[in-house]
């Protein structure tokens, strides 16, 4: 029995990534909101940063929408909630479970469908890390927020899967943009007010196989198929990662990267 090797999405052309990425997070979006407990933990650091008021609001990377619902209940009726997501299995789900009172969109964060300066909040918990162009996106957002608008953004930083990297040996793992060039690219971005909080999240897991699901349940992998690993290579896995046990369980870290973007 074999099976495929983990690997985070890295970096390939443009039209391969987009692929890639609807098609893994379609996968996992019937198990996401169960799984995915650590994004929805760290999610909750943008809350406090939200405006106490916003008619037009975009979730940015939305998934199943958990934080579109979420927004709309915040803001109440007359605000505008769009939930934009690149695959179509995390909106098919958002409609299934929250209805039609928000709006789903399918895109790329990269070449948003709206227009300039009609945003009062661009939310995103977790997303564009997995976007190939950092400026791009961020230049996306600062055109589509209104003046005295507010993009909050989690997103990845070095160090992040840093566990999971060193159980399996793996040279795969999506190299993270660092704090510098995030900074960097928000300012080049036009954005006047820039601030970043950086905080390692750890969560614990019984075992090997917990891990793997929640980074398969959030869509944060793809098989490669010219990556098949043996018995032999999960029980090497599986010892490497032993040997970092703690009493409360298997670590996996994230280092979370908040930004808090204003556009003046």
């Amino acid at each position: 029995m074999t099976e495929a090797a983990p690997a985070l999405l890295v970096s390939v052309g443009a039209e391969t990534w987009r692929s890639r990425v609807a098609h893994a997070f379609s996968r996992a979006a019937p198990r996401y909101t169960s799984l995915a407990g650590a994004q929805l933990s760290m999610g909750e650091a943008l809350w406090c940063h939200l405006p106490s008021r916003a008619r037009t609001i975009l979730d940015l990377g939305c998934g199943p929408g958990h934080w579109s619902a979420r927004l709309a209940s915040r803001y109440g009726t007359k605000a505008r909630v769009t939930g934009l997501d690149l695959a179509p299995g995390m909106l098919a789900k958002a409609r299934d479970d929250h209805g039609e009172h928000i709006r789903w969109l399918q895109a790329d964060a990269g070449a948003l469908p709206l227009n300039k300066a009609t945003q009062d909040v661009v939310f995103s918990n977790l997303a564009i890390q997995w976007c190939p162009g950092l400026d791009v996106v961020l230049s996306e957002i600062h055109r589509v927020l209104r003046p005295g608008g507010r993009a909050l953004i989690n997103t990845l930083g070095p160090g992040t899967l840093g566990e999971v990297g060193h159980a399996w040996s793996s040279s795969a793992l999506l190299g993270f943009c660092s704090r510098e060039q995030h900074l960097a690219s928000a300012q080049l971005a036009g954005f006047d007010n820039v601030q970043l909080e950086e905080s390692v999240e750890r969560f614990f897991y019984p075992d090997l196989t917990a891990v793997m699901a929640s980074i398969k349940g959030i869509g944060a992998q793809t098989a490669r198929p010219d990556a098949r690993l043996t018995r032999t290579d999960l029980a090497r896995a599986t010892r490497r990662f032993e040997s970092l046990r703690e009493p409360q369980g298997l670590p996996v870290s994230y280092t979370r990267l908040t930004l808090i973007l204003d556009r003046t």
